[in-house]
């Protein structure tokens, strides 16, 4: 069966520097989701985000902007901005579980207000030809509350519904619902695309047969941990490349010098890396190890040589 691999989006991590340095380096990915654009009611797209959906920044993959907003106007400013820019497609977030988004009625916090994202979607059909897509996860308390939002998506043309199978409230701990994900599957005629918890070729195989129906797969911290997974999983292989460390090592470098040159200072710069390195050091043999090591790293010379080391120790 024919399938697609996407990346789904992780705020301050799936920026397009990230984005072109995994294409380029592993491959794999089909489609890139850019990182939500958020306006807090004020109509001005902040240059971080005009940065990252740049055209040329991505001249070479497929990307899908995405917008976070429980307004329709913000909904529909949003619209034009990518419109203008050459994209058709907009994706609206609803899974995004981090308290400061939910508790503002955002993201998951948004799953159970059906009025609203009715509302919503009314307006943004009516008043523009954008191709409007969802990313939600099953609810925030409850993993049912996404089946009452499925009559409503059925109104509207949605291109597709990618489910992140946990709840809000969850954040990204303990295990995915998949009885829950098969009962979005058994409840609605939407195209629904699977999210949650691929972190390995093994995994995917098993999510496949679980689910066979889906031909859409989005990976999301999985790819931040492991940028060779998308291109194992098209190979069909377990066994990394022989030149493992060569090719992480390019991949680091290339993020390293677009972070140096795009952040002010040496702290913002280690911060950075710091928070990549959460999910870098999986990789390694003794992941615990490694991420002690460039933790302790507290300034450029030193974070230098911790990685030049424990790359050469792989």
């Amino acid at each position: 069966m024919d399938y697609t691999l996407l990346s789904s989006p992780l705020q301050g991590f799936t920026d397009f520097r990230f984005r072109n340095a995994q294409n380029k380096i592993f491959g794999g990915i089909d489609t890139y989701y850019a990182p939500y654009i958020r306006l807090n009611g004020k109509m001005v797209i902040k240059s971080s985000y005009q940065r990252d959906l740049l055209p040329e920044n991505n001249s070479e993959l497929e990307v899908i902007p995405q917008i976070i907003t429980n307004d329709a106007d913000e909904f529909l400013f949003v619209s034009k901005y990518v419109r203008e820019l050459g994209y058709k497609e907009l994706n609206w977030n609803l899974g995004c579980p981090y308290p400061m988004v939910t508790k503002c009625g955002m993201g998951s916090g948004l799953i159970s207000n059906t009025e609203k994202i009715n509302q919503i979607l009314h307006k943004v059909h009516n008043e523009s030809d954008i191709i409007v897509s969802m990313k939600m996860r099953l609810g925030y308390d409850t993993t049912e509350e996404i089946l009452d939002v499925f009559p409503i998506l059925e109104k509207y043309p949605i291109k597709n519904v990618a489910i992140h199978a946990r709840i809000g409230k969850q954040l990204y701990k303990g295990g995915v619902h998949l009885d829950a994900f098969q009962a979005c599957v058994d409840n609605t005629k939407l195209k629904l695309y699977y999210n949650g918890d691929i972190t390995t070729v093994v995994k995917f195989k098993e999510m496949q047969a679980r689910f066979p129906t889906i031909d859409h797969w989005m990976i999301g911290r999985g790819l931040i941990a492991d940028p060779f997974l998308p291109s194992m999983i098209k190979n069909d292989t377990t066994e990394y490349p022989s030149n493992k460390m060569e090719l992480f090592s390019e991949f680091h470098d290339t993020l390293y010098e677009g972070y140096s040159e795009s952040l002010s200072g040496s702290t913002h710069i280690l911060l950075k890396m710091h928070h990549l390195w959460e999910y870098f050091s999986v990789i390694f043999s003794n992941p615990h190890k490694v991420h002690k090591k460039i933790k302790k790293a507290q300034s450029i010379r030193n974070y230098e040589a911790a990685v030049k080391e424990v790359i050469k120790a792989g």
